[in-house]
């Protein structure tokens, strides 16, 4: 089963959105792919999975469209389909900043090749920052990294400005390395950056499953797992499914330790939601998870596990 993330800025019409939509549609059903494609003004940003042969077409079409040509495509496979149904949406966003006008087209921090990653963030004149989400931080991150606290990647722009300036002088920091699980996080969050009037700034060139793929174990500086939206939910240093699985109540992952616990409940609940759902949430994901056992028992597929994109449910 191959697996195919993308993304790419670029600068789409809007009169132009709907019919791409309808044509991506009607290739991936065609071709037996499935997955969640975002579309917006500002570009495409997409995980699909199916057929080598029809995910490679879906690529190739649209690389056609010279504005996508240099689209940032990363490769893997999976014994199982990852993704239970197709999706095309047009957001606002093809990743959720919450702000107008950033536009990474104008120009994005330097990117940094995995293979000279580790000297960067070994400077301790390096700020390294995680862009991403507390629930993925909390499985992996790079050594020494601080990352802003946030459930949301719209809440970013907000720590920038309330929290940044302050680490950087307190620390005596030079320039920022800005890491995120494929890059396009980071993409748009140094082209803020920039934008604020901040130098220096740095992201991982391909994030964090380029560096696991590039760099030997025995040389990373990464620790744990890394966070993916898919029903593998998190990867270890050889990009094959870890420890980790999802709550199908709060979405969170969950480790070994947290699924031994007595708040764990499979399909219905975690320590990290215990106490947040009524009696008839609860009621109704218990019904969901005889479902999803009954139809993995039959050999079917269950639509009930659907993974978003990044910041962009």
């Amino acid at each position: 089963m191959r697996v195919a993330s993308f993304y790419g800025f670029a600068r789409l019409a809007r009169e132009e959105l709907d019919p791409l939509r309808q044509g991506l549609l009607d290739l991936g059903q065609a071709e037996g792919v499935l997955g969640t494609v975002l579309l917006a003004e500002e570009g495409i940003n997409g995980s699909l999975s199916g057929p080598e042969s029809g995910v490679e077409r879906i690529l190739h079409h649209l690389q056609a469209d010279p504005r996508l040509a240099q689209l940032a495509i990363r490769r893997s496979t999976a014994p199982h389909p990852p993704f239970y149904r197709l999706k095309v949406r047009l957001k606002r966003e093809i990743v959720s900043l919450g702000v107008e006008g950033v536009n990474p087209l104008a120009g994005v921090g330097r990117y940094v090749a995995p293979a000279e990653w580790n000297s960067l963030i070994n400077d301790p004149k390096t700020l390294v920052v995680d862009t991403r989400n507390t629930y993925e931080v909390e499985i992996g991150s790079f050594a020494g990294a601080i990352h802003p606290g946030t459930s949301h990647f719209r809440e970013f722009p907000h720590w920038v400005e309330e929290v940044l300036p302050q680490v950087m002088a307190e620390r005596q920091s030079e320039r920022l390395a800005l890491f995120c699980t494929g890059g396009i996080r980071c993409e748009k969050a140094t082209a803020y950056l920039l934008q604020q009037g901040f130098e220096g700034v740095h992201h991982l060139q391909g994030g964090i499953l380029g560096y696991l793929e590039a760099i030997p174990e025995e040389q990373s500086l990464w620790h744990g797992e890394c966070f993916v939206f898919d029903h593998r939910t998190a990867l270890n240093h050889q990009l094959a499914p870890g420890s980790h699985t999802l709550c199908h109540g709060c979405r969170r992952p969950l480790s070994p330790a947290d699924r031994a616990l007595p708040s764990y409940i499979p399909g219905v609940g975690c320590r990290h939601c215990a106490g947040e759902r009524s009696a008839a949430d609860q009621a109704r994901y218990a019904e969901r998870q005889r479902q999803q056992q009954r139809a993995e028992a039959s050999g079917e597929l269950h639509l009930g596990r659907i993974f978003p994109l990044p910041d962009a449910p």
